[in-house]
């Protein structure tokens, strides 16, 4: 029987993933919240397979990577933000959005799954390797293509913009 714990107003389960890894745009992905913790993650995934560190010192970005290559996500923490659940990027075929399996979905119907829920393409480039994005800002998604096929989704969290303030002379 599964194990459920609440954090910060978010109901989580654990310990396993269910059948079909959900992607929660702004939300989360499966049961996990994003703002989660990293002890969160391992309590409703497991171990991670392995772990990364990430950084960029010219955007200040500190991320903690956990991988699960056999299960085909991997999770991001951010450690400028205690460590917390930003982002996740995966290449399980299983996937869920909107209750349909993106993965069996080409470039035009992700599209128009997408518009249909409310969000517009805002941007696509094909880089020089031939993979080619598309992305929906306002959802914090990236889809990558390779051959017309899907080949993995990035999603996460907007950044909190810095308050301008304005102070007159």
């Amino acid at each position: 029987m599964p194990k459920f714990y609440e954090e910060a107003n978010n109901l989580y389960i654990s310990p396993n993933m269910p059948n079909h890894p959900e992607i929660k745009l702004l939300k989360g992905f499966s049961s996990l919240a994003f703002g989660a913790s990293k002890e969160n993650a391992v309590l409703l995934f497991g171990e991670p397979e392995e772990t990364q560190n990430i950084d960029d010192e010219i955007l200040n970005n500190h991320s903690l990577v956990y991988h699960y290559w056999d299960q085909g996500y991997s999770l991001f923490f951010d450690l400028n933000k205690n460590s917390t659940f930003c982002s996740v990027e995966i290449d399980n075929k299983d996937t869920l959005l909107f209750n349909t399996k993106i993965f069996t979905l080409k470039e035009k119907e992700i599209v128009a799954l997408m518009k249909e829920n409310g969000y517009a393409l805002t941007d696509t480039e094909v880089h020089q390797w031939g993979e080619r994005r598309v992305s929906f800002d306002d959802a914090c998604l990236d889809c990558y293509f390779e051959n017309h096929k899907l080949v993995s989704v990035n999603f996460g969290i907007l950044d909190e913009k810095p308050e301008f303030k304005y102070f007159p002379n």
